[in-house]
């Protein structure tokens, strides 16, 4: 019987599965000076064009805006009071789906708390959620009771400030809402909500056509209600489709406005990687971030003339700054390639239960009507007197007590 030759045929050990690297570390925010330093020696060295020959926002953020904000940039801004603001809170990285997702988890006393997994948008990032986390976590201290406490988890979405940017293609909207249920598993979560506007609304809504079992319920300040019949006409500019009411006619007129006022957004989605000159320039960037949609840039120039409104000039500039120091100008940016042309802001046969607020100064406006036919589960609606797009941002406590009182219901 020969023998068997075990040199020149060796047994071949089987292939081993990689190692997923499902580590939590945590995380903090140390920019060095000579970054800062650099900031304010690029602003003051801004190139300036001309003034705008229009007395209004027509072409977008007017130069005497600008040059308010740079003096103040320049001179009196103070980066590191929300740099401090950012790491009095628990932050994270953790990999997901091969990428470094940053988050902030602030974990509540009330024992009895609802965690809440709460996404920012664009121009946005964590900092747009920095004045709701305190009075979600605890309530009794911000006019509330035990039972309306959160456990708080915001993430940075990928491409957004701490968070890793997608060297591949492929990070939509959707792909971020299961990297969220990802992120809620990994943090030991087994029943939970969801809250955003903006883009956060457009995740939340398709995380809840994913099927995932712990996502119990969401609050949206987006609500995806436009129905199908009036997107179509409105992105052509169209009469209203008959049989409307007064109040879906009024609703019609603002999606009819929103396609003519979002020019930003429109380039972002063909030509990303085109704004070399924004992503080099302080003020680029941040001329870039305000001029998201009429109503929003008006606020924002408001802070710059010294006027009360929902956002201060630090409020403006932190999330600017961010962008800048992350240079994230583009990669951020690119979440519209991926995603915008396959955005619905219609229903989606969504089952899970849903609380909406509309606030009045929202890029359109969206009627009890829409918002029970986009969400069979409509648990709460409310219209409210004050606030716009950036509902978090500029006015917390009226988005922490529709949180507080649309959510209710679904506490166990």
């Amino acid at each position: 019987m020969p023998e068997l030759n075990t040199v020149d045929s060796p047994v071949k050990a089987p292939a081993r599965t990689p190692m997923v690297d499902t580590s939590i570390r945590p995380f903090r925010v140390d920019i060095p000076e000579e970054d800062l330093a650099d900031l304010r020696r690029r602003i003051k060295a801004t190139r300036w064009p001309e003034k705008e020959p229009v007395a209004d926002f027509s072409q977008g953020v007017p130069l005497a805006t600008m040059q308010k904000l740079a003096r103040y940039w320049a001179t009196e801004y103070d980066w590191r009071k929300v740099e401090a603001k950012i790491n009095s809170y628990p932050n994270f990285i953790t990999n997901i789906d091969g990428l470094d997702i940053q988050f902030t988890h602030v974990r509540s006393k009330e024992k009895n708390a609802l965690p809440v997994i709460v996404t920012h948008g664009w121009p946005g990032s964590i900092i747009e959620q920095l004045k709701i986390i305190d009075p979600l976590v605890d309530p009794t201290a911000y006019g509330g009771s035990a039972s309306d406490a959160f456990d708080v988890v915001i993430p940075s979405m990928p491409g957004y400030g701490f968070s890793g940017k997608p060297t591949t293609t492929g990070w939509d909207q959707a792909r971020i809402a299961r990297a969220w249920a990802v992120l809620m598993k990994r943090l030991g979560y087994t029943r939970y909500v969801a809250q955003g506007g903006d883009w956060g609304a457009i995740v939340n809504d398709l995380f809840a056509t994913q099927g995932v079992p712990e996502l119990i319920g969401m609050h949206t300040n987006l609500p995806g209600g436009i129905p199908p019949e009036i997107n179509k006409a409105a992105a052509t500019g169209g009469p209203a489709p008959t049989g409307l009411s007064a109040e879906e006619k009024r609703a019609y007129e603002t999606v009819v406005a929103l396609y003519k006022t979002i020019p930003t957004q429109l380039f972002m989605t063909a030509h990303p990687q085109s704004l070399y000159g924004i992503a080099d320039s302080p003020i680029g960037v941040a001329a870039w971030l305000i001029d998201h949609d009429p109503a929003s840039m008006r606020l924002i120039a408001r802070a710059f003339d010294g006027e009360s409104t929902g956002l201060t000039r630090d409020d403006v500039l932190d999330n600017a700054t961010l962008f800048w120091l992350t240079n994230t100008t583009i990669s951020a940016s690119r979440l519209y390639w991926e995603g915008f042309a396959k955005t619905d802001l219609g229903p989606k046969n969504i089952s899970i239960p849903v609380a909406v607020s509309v606030f009045p100064d929202e890029v359109y406006y969206t009627p009890r009507s829409w918002a029970e036919r986009a969400y069979p589960k409509l648990v709460h609606y409310n219209q409210l007197e004050k606030g716009g797009h950036f509902a978090a941002w500029e006015q917390p406590k009226l988005l922490v007590d529709e949180m507080r009182v649309g959510l209710k219901s679904l506490r166990s």
